[in-house]
């Protein structure tokens, strides 16, 4: 009775185990699937720097300035020749 009552908590044990495995799977998979092309990596490293986004935002609106004056500076020299 007792070797029988051991085997029912290990098999229990193991399906937990199991079951948390394919929980977590299931998780970070939804976590990370998006529409775009983006890789797996990608969309992890991603999601684990939240402030990586911000830097970006900070440099596109960097470039985005800079080719402003860049479109300037080229409209204000044709105007002058």
């Amino acid at each position: 009775m007792d070797s029988s009552n051991t085997l029912l908590g290990g098999l229990i044990f193991i399906l937990l185990v199991v079951g948390a495995n394919f929980v977590m799977y299931a998780v970070v998979r939804g976590a990370t699937r998006t529409g775009g092309r983006k890789s797996f990596l990608e969309t992890f490293t991603k999601s684990l720097d939240p402030t990586a986004k911000k830097k970006n935002d900070s440099m596109d609106e960097l470039h985005r300035k800079l080719d402003e004056l860049k479109r300037g500076k080229n409209e204000a020299g044709e105007d002058s020749e």
